[in-house]
């Protein structure tokens, strides 16, 4: 390996985490937009949440075809695809005059960032084959795509508050461009499949489907009639059995969308349960906990997004610097526990922060561990999620591993809200004050995030086993010769 082929390689995982930052940003930017883009389109409350809904749906739903067709089409092809819907749809978004425009927009925008995202971590598995490289670049990894939440929160308030809402979007159109050309001149052309190798439309047809539902059911109905409502149990069964059905089609067709074999690995299956299990606690937590701040202690946009800074910065630091040491020193599953136990004890820390806690004594505390432990758990998560996948299947592993999370984040986010609001009106009735009645309330959803931290936990003690190494391992040859794909 030179050093000139070394820092093209890099300037390429940079190129591909820009991307990342991009649609990151984008699934937390908007929530800080949402009151003046309610008052200038004139939505109703109801309608308001499609501006979430439309792009969580398309985003969630179409991520692990998307990982899919990286491995048939070509990852470089389906990354720069999904960045030019994507860019496309932002210039919609900022030029929306009416609710429709918006969400129908909206819709498409969450396709292209599936395309786009769906295929990183396959490219990075691909440009940097080498264990510590690897870990390396699996850290930048991670860091973007967990800590672009906080710095989304940040940017949303300042856009929103200096400039208009419609720049929250068009500030995506020229880092989308910048991104597509770096990506085009840096990024290898690579191998694909073929579509023949794996098409099978009525697989794609399923499982699209059940995910979409999926994810409808999670963020529409569960949100408002509740867990035990008609709409949410029928829209659930109906979505688990296109589950169902789409896993019989993969074990019989000829030519699978999902090839099984990669859920044999308990590595790849332990680690995409600890990724769901920490993103519904994760995720949840991050949400209500910008709702304490604004709710509670009376934080605006912007002091809400510095209050979370410190997790930013010391998942940078841990992701960036120090992931790769680690993981080499005493390898993934020891630094992956070590994270979470951080993240359990950081949901406790907000779980006791009282209705007139202070920044430093009460909230920085929680920041600060939570931010530790998601910048050690996050890294050894996403590496062990790739760990002996075949190089036809990487696009496919990354989709998976995307997959999880966004579903895992939208399952917790869901039940984290519905336990919150349940537990702040009955205490709303028994007299609270209102104040105590939504810290009441937050604490309790706190306490099921940490419960989902320790599920977690268990599952990485218990499915995944010690490395001393990093866990990259030689990956079994192409069974077909691969075609390349054109520059």
């Amino acid at each position: 390996m030179t050093p000139t082929d070394l820092r093209a390689r890099r300037r390429a995982l940079y190129a591909l985490c820009t991307g990342m930052l991009m649609i990151v940003l984008d699934a937390t930017i908007v929530n800080v937009a949402l009151p003046s883009i309610r008052a200038d389109l004139g939505f109703s409350a109801a309608g308001l949440a499609w501006v979430i809904n439309a792009y969580l749906i398309a985003f969630g739903g179409l991520l692990l075809l998307a990982g899919r067709l990286g491995d048939l089409a070509g990852q470089r092809r389906i990354f720069l695809a999904g960045l030019a819907v994507f860019t496309a749809a932002s210039v919609a978004c900022g030029a929306a005059v009416n609710p429709a425009m918006l969400i129908a927009a909206r819709f498409v925008q969450g396709a292209g960032g599936a395309l786009t995202s769906a295929v990183i971590l396959g490219l990075i598995v691909t440009l940097f084959p080498e264990p510590r490289e690897q870990a390396r670049a699996v850290g930048v990894y991670a860091f973007v795509a967990s800590a672009g939440g906080a710095v989304g929160l940040l940017a949303g308030g300042a856009l929103t508050q200096w400039v208009t809402w419609h720049w929250i979007f068009f500030v995506n159109v020229p880092i989308g461009l910048a991104t597509m050309v770096a990506a085009a001149r840096l990024l290898p052309a690579g191998t694909r499949l073929g579509v023949r190798a794996g098409a099978d439309v009525l697989g794609a047809a399923l499982i699209t489907s059940a995910l979409m539902l999926g994810v409808y059911t999670l963020v529409v109905p569960a949100a408002e009639d509740g867990w035990t409502g008609a709409t949410t149990l029928v829209c659930g069964a109906v979505s688990l059995a296109l589950v169902a059905a789409f896993l019989v089609r993969q074990a019989t067709a000829a030519a699978p969308l999902m090839p099984l074999r990669i859920l044999r690995s308990s590595t790849v299956a332990g680690a995409n349960v600890v990724q769901a299990l920490g993103a519904s606690g994760m995720f949840g937590s991050f949400f209500l906990g910008a709702l304490y701040l604004q709710q509670v202690l009376g934080y605006g946009p912007l002091e809400i997004g510095l209050a979370f800074l410190p997790v930013t910065v010391l998942m940078g630091g841990l992701s960036v610097r120090y992931s790769e040491r680690l993981i080499t020193r005493f390898g993934a599953q020891p630094v992956m526990v070590t994270g979470l136990l951080f993240v359990a004890a950081g949901m406790v820390l907000f779980a006791l922060a009282p209705v007139d806690a202070r920044y430093v004594v009460n909230v920085l505390p929680a920041a600060v561990v939570i931010g530790i432990g998601a910048g050690l758990c996050f890294p050894p998560t996403m590496t062990l999620a790739m760990t002996g996948v075949r190089p036809s299947d990487a696009g496919l592993a990354s989709g998976l591993v995307n997959t999880t999370a966004q579903v895992g984040g939208a399952i917790g986010l869901s039940i984290l809200t519905t336990v919150s609001t349940e537990r702040s009106s009955s205490l709303r009735e028994s007299g609270s004050g209102l104040l105590d009645a939504l810290t009441g309330g937050y604490h309790a959803a706190f306490w099921i995030a940490a419960v989902l931290i320790v599920a977690a936990l268990a599952t990485a003690l218990t499915v995944l086993r010690p490395a001393r190494t990093a866990p990259a391992q030689p990956v079994e040859p192409i069974e077909q010769e691969p075609v390349p794909v054109a520059a």
